[in-house]
Parts: C-alpha cells; sequence; structure tokens
C-alpha cells in the first residue's frame, strides 16, 4: 500500500486482490484467483512468490514480454469493517465445472452462436461464440464470451475456455476471473483468435466444419 499517512494509528486494512500479465500476442490474461490479505502498519505489502516463471516470461515467443516490455494489471477490493453492507459468500471450488461443446456447420454462422444453458456453482450460464468478432474490428478476429443468465447475486467466477486443436494439442485459451452482476453480466475476448487462424485446415481447429470449445469453470464467492 502506498501513502497511508492519512490512515490512523495501527491501521489495517482487508482486501481481495487478483493480479493479471497480460500477453500482447494472444490478447489474454494470466491472473491470479482472488486473494484474501490484511495489511497492517507494520505489513504494507503482500504478493505472490511464484506467480509465473522466469524462463517463460522472458521467452519473448510466449507473448508476456514484447520489445522488453511487460504489463501489469491488478483488481482490488477493499472489504469494509465500520458497516456490513453485504453478505460474501465462499463457494467450494475442490471440483471445477467442465462442458465441452461441438459447433457444427462452423463456415455457416452468420451473426452469432450460443450455446445451451448449463449451470455451475447454482448459477445459469452460456458462451457466445461471435465468428467474425463483435464490435470494432470485426472480419478479423473470433470474440468469445462468457455470460452469466439474469444474475440474481453478485458472483465471481474463474474460467478458462478453449478452442480445441483437432490435431494437435496446441490449444487456443483464454483465462479471466471476473465478477458477474446484472450490470455486468459477460466478461471475455473480443480478439479471441484470428478468422485466419482458425479457418485454415491446416491448424486443425476447424475439422468436417466442426469447432469443439470447451470451458472450465469455477465460482469463487457470491455477494448479496
Amino acid at each position: 500500500m502506498r501513502d497511508t499517512s492519512s490512515l490512523p494509528a495501527n491501521w489495517e486494512v482487508n482486501v481481495v486482490f487478483s493480479i493479471f500479465l497480460f500477453n500482447q500476442i494472444s490478447a489474454n490474461y494470466l491472473s491470479s484467483i482472488g486473494i484474501t490479505r490484511r495489511f497492517l502498519e507494520m505489513k504494507s505489502q503482500w504478493g505472490l512468490s511464484k506467480f509465473i516463471s522466469k524462463e517463460i516470461l522472458l521467452d519473448p515467443s510466449n507473448g508476456y514480454l514484447v520489445d522488453d516490455k511487460c504489463v501489469f494489471g491488478a483488481e482490488v477490493f477493499v472489504v469494509e469493517r465500520e458497516t456490513v453492507t453485504e453478505c460474501l459468500y465462499l463457494k467450494n471450488v475442490d471440483i471445477p465445472y467442465k462442458h465441452d461443446f461441438n459447433i457444427s456447420n462452423f463456415s455457416k454462422l452468420q451473426a452469432a452462436w450460443e450455446s445451451e444453458k448449463f449451470t455451475a456453482g447454482d448459477q445459469d450460464w452460456n458462451i457466445c461464440l461471435y465468428p467474425k468478432r463483435n464490435g470494432k474490428g470485426a472480419g478479423r478476429y473470433v470474440s468469445i464470451f462468457l455470460h452469466c443468465i439474469e444474475p440474481k447475486n453478485t458472483v465471481k467466477a474463474c474460467f478458462t475456455i478453449w478452442v480445441k486443436n483437432q490435431i494437435s494439442d496446441r490449444h487456443n485459451k483464454g483465462t479471466g476471473t471476473r465478477w458477474f452482476s446484472a450490470s455486468a453480466s459477460s466478461w471475455g475476448w473480443l480478439s479471441f483468435i484470428e478468422l485466419t487462424t482458425i479457418n485454415d485446415p491446416k491448424k486443425g481447429f476447424i475439422v468436417n466444419d466442426s469447432c469443439l470449445l470447451d470451458i472450465e469453470i469455477s465460482v469463487l464467492a457470491v455477494s448479496q
């Protein structure tokens, strides 16, 4: 923590935080699951001792270090102690929910493909795929979003989505940890994979005009 001069003596602040490292090639994020820590006057720093290996970070082909620059981010939630404004329920995430989808007739998709509804952490979800990107830059990328269907509460979820490679183990994936709510019910990637890559038969993402999509999701907490 910085600039704690305005805090009272013997201060303490409870925080839930996540750290993100931007992949400058795939436009995805490497992220830590939300960590809860108590910051004190005598202990004002917390972090991760093994966030990413030095070998992976320094290899330019991995996309985390480009032109000798890397991009970090942080998401911080301060847990108030004076008044209780919401109840936070932590979920058992020992067994994440997994589901796979087969998108047939991929070349015939027009505006969007939506998966069937599935339930994880007592909440309904689905996946939306835009075969020619959603929004600015349409026609160059495939966009993929995870959608929380009619959330009654604020839900924190950690999720990974794969477009599976059907001829090798070089799958394309994105991982994120986000809060979903009625006002922000979708999270994902505008530029998940390039159209030229997914449509190239030699790459193995489309076989017999079918695309395989997998998701793994863990609901970490529910705020009411």
